[in-house]
């Protein structure tokens, strides 16, 4: 019998020229497109954080766009560190 797979948490910190790009709302509906639970932020140091919930598969797909950004911004670098699984109802932007 074939096991479930396992859920996951994952935060990112997304560097470069992601503010007032919209850059929240392309995380929410990627994320919500790709089927997680979990946040979104925009940090004092002009970083976005990310946290998500799911299975491994869902996380490293939303970890590529995270990587791309919407078209406006400019990622340069994306930070990536396993979670403590919390519970979320949906995927919300802070």
């Amino acid at each position: 019998m074939k096991s479930l797979p396992k859920t996951r948490a994952r935060r990112w910190f997304v560097h470069g020229r992601v503010h007032g790009v919209g850059f929240r709302w392309f995380v929410q509906r990627c994320a919500r497109e790709i089927g997680l639970t979990g946040w979104v932020r925009n940090e004092d140091d002009g970083t976005v954080q990310a946290y998500a919930v799911g299975i491994e598969e869902q996380l490293d797909r939303l970890a590529g766009l995270l990587h791309k950004g919407p078209a406006v911004s400019d990622v340069r670098s994306v930070d990536q560190a396993e979670a403590s699984v919390e519970t979320h109802r949906s995927f919300e932007i802070r």
